[in-house]
């Protein structure tokens, strides 16, 4: 195991002078001052002002300003801070009210701004535009929360900097002129971010600090800094993308033993010779092509020279010009998406995880929300947990021979999973229905999603069989979120992660507000059309009903914040509207996505099928040809 708490400052101090207990005085004092004004401006502020978990910024609409609130209580601030080039130390204290925005030139990168915001001479930074404002809220709010304040985001818009400035975070201009929007990996604009990235540890490295170079799409889960501290003697410590445990303890991997690509969205620097020199060449080697990927170039310069190791006992490996100290963040507690939500590496070797990347996954920025949203570690605002119409929810029931019988392959992968997706889509139906948002169930797989050939899963890795996977092994995450047209598809059906209901920030009213519905079978005891319980508070309901039914037995249940199906087996048997249900099917068909990928075939693709009961010869086999390739549409 890590050190814990063997790092952590104690601060203690014995006065020994009459003008030291003067300078405490009037010290509480001023305290007491700024502590009264600042919950006298809480109270009367503007709507710019207003704390990150009472409100949103009022100059942004609800669609562009994502989920950025929590209910959870926030870290104390440690000051009021002003409107000065070098901001205090406190995080989340919004200004006074009735202030103005400073002008831009108050934020520009300087030494005595890291000076002033680091601690034990080092700094936490991540960077992004305004459609990640919720990963950087996110961000900071799990490293304050952690105890953890000397941090600086750097805002590659003005839009993202004048909004971070009014949630009373530090922020600083990286002078970037980026669009606001989401650019997407891969895109010409996600280059230009990753040089952006280059060139500020190029700058920081200079001012000599140690620099904790993090990506927004990545939370902090344990304070990194003690850890980082037990190597004092590396150049880089860099996070990778091993999907395969080197050690089972908390070490540093074994660099001999990493094949997979170094991952630079979780990197420390020392401001040493051999650092900066490899930030210079790193930095002029993006510039003159901007065809190289940031993280690309990184491995290709670091790994020029990769050996020997730097002793037998620490894990550094002298690497780049023979001179800069290596060593790579064990993956099992530096987590990627892989080893986080898929793995669960840490759990399997009882370590507590420092960090989760949302890396290898799908649907885009959408897909690494939800896995964050998942793994209840994102923060989203008040009325993400309390949606209006209501929740819907139901136990999903599989039989045991779907999970552990015969071999995990391919036809044992989809005969699963289909069986799932079927109840899914009545629960999809009977949500649209009622208006409700439909909450997950846990997805099971069999087989691993990669990009590549596979045989299920990754050999060496700790992948149990079967699994709870992400949502996005299997869902087209970013159709289900975005807006189509009513004409078409019918309206939209909110949907919420497996996880919801068990999530802390889920309020108590939601929670108490509980309908149990028991399907029952027609002719049974008790079991018939009635919109009331019976007396331990149950609502039977018959198989098969259709549209009509379940609006009359559920029109007394509205105010109902969750209502839970004791299954979905049955439960729907239409709609009474033809349009309507040739609307939802549309939709539903857009919903899933494909699994990847078969040996010895190409494309090695097969398409999920939302309706493949329907179709008496439907085989999960990826397409025959070019004309095949393409969704059940």
């Amino acid at each position: 195991m890590g050190l814990k708490d063997s790092f952590q400052e104690l601060a203690t101090s014995r006065p020994l002078f009459l003008t030291v207990y003067t300078t405490v005085i009037v010290g509480i004092v001023v305290s007491s001052f700024y502590v009264f004004s600042a919950v006298y401006s809480a109270d009367n502020s503007s709507p710019d002002s207003t704390p990150w978990l009472d409100s949103h910024l009022s100059s942004i609409s609800d669609e562009e300003f994502h989920q950025v609130s929590n209910s959870s209580p926030l870290p104390k601030a440690l000051d009021v801070p002003t409107s000065s080039s070098q901001p205090s130390k406190s995080i989340w204290e919004v200004p006074p009210r009735n202030t103005k925005m400073p002008p831009l030139k108050t934020f520009r990168l300087t030494k005595e701004l890291v000076q002033q915001r680091a601690k034990d001479s080092v700094i936490i930074v991540t960077f992004g535009n305004f459609a990640f404002m919720d990963f950087i809220l996110t961000w900071v709010k799990h490293l304050t929360d952690l105890g953890v304040y000397n941090i600086l985001v750097g805002a590659m818009d003005t839009k993202l900097l004048e909004a971070l400035y009014w949630k009373g975070l530090p922020v600083f201009d990286m002078e970037s002129h980026m669009s606001t929007v989401d650019v997407g990996w891969g895109s010409p604009t996600f280059h230009k971010m990753g040089r952006e990235k280059v060139l500020l540890i190029d700058s920081v490295l200079p001012f000599g600090v140690e620099l904790l170079m993090c990506d927004t799409d990545m939370v902090w889960l344990k304070n990194p800094l003690p850890y980082l501290a037990r190597y004092p003697e590396a150049d880089i410590l860099t996070s990778s993308d091993q999907v395969t445990p080197t050690v089972i303890d908390d070490s540093l991997d074994i660099w001999q033993q990493v094949g997979a690509a170094y991952n630079i969205g979780i990197f420390h620097w020392r401001p040493t010779e051999s650092a900066k020199k490899l930030a210079r060449e790193w930095k002029e080697m993006l510039l003159a092509n901007d065809k190289i990927w940031d993280q690309s170039g990184f491995n290709d310069i670091v790994r020029r020279q990769l050996g020997p190791s730097v002793d037998d006992d620490s894990g550094l490996v002298y690497a780049f010009d023979g001179n800069l100290k290596l060593g790579v963040l064990p993956a099992s507690i530096f987590c990627s998406g892989h080893t986080y939500f898929v793995q669960a590496m840490y759990q399997q070797l009882r370590l507590e995880p420092y960090a989760v990347h949302t890396t290898f996954q799908y649907a885009g920025t959408e897909g690494k929300r939800h896995r964050l949203r998942e793994g209840m570690v994102f923060y989203d605002p008040p009325q993400y947990y309390d949606a209006s119409g209501g929740f819907l929810s139901f136990k999903p029931s599989i039989p045991k021979s779907l999970l552990f019988e015969g071999e995990h392959n391919i036809q044992s992968h989809f005969t699963l999973i289909n069986y799932q997706m079927k109840q899914i889509r009545t629960a999809f139906s009977i949500a649209s229905i009622l208006n409700r948002t439909l909450v997950m169930p846990p997805l099971w797989c069999r087989l691993d999603r990669l990009w590549f050939p596979h045989p299920g899963v990754l050999e060496g890795s700790l992948t149990r069989q079967p699994f709870i996977c992400p949502l996005d092994h299997v869902f087209e995450i970013s159709v289900m979120l975005k807006e189509l047209s009513e004409d078409e598809f019918g309206p939209g059906i909110g949907f919420r992660e497996y996880s919801f209901l068990d999530n802390p920030s889920v309020p108590k009213l939601v929670q108490d507000s509980w309908l149990n519905v028991q399907l029952c079978q027609v002719g049974t005891k008790n079991c018939q059309l009635s919109n009331g319980t019976n007396s331990k508070g149950v609502l039977r309901l018959p198989r098969h009903s259709n549209e009509e039914k379940l609006k009359m037995v559920f029109s007394n249940f509205k105010d109902v914040k969750v209502i839970q199906f004791s299954s979905m087996q049955d439960a729907f048997s239409g709609f009474t509207d033809k349009a309507k249900e040739d609307k939802f099917r549309n939709r539903m068909k857009r919903y899933v996505g494909i699994w990847c990928c078969t040996t010895g075939h190409v494309p090695g693709h097969i398409y999920y099928d939302m309706y493949w009961d329907e179709k008496p010869d439907w085989k999960p086999i990826p397409p025959q040809t070019a004309q095949d390739d393409h969704p059940p549409w």
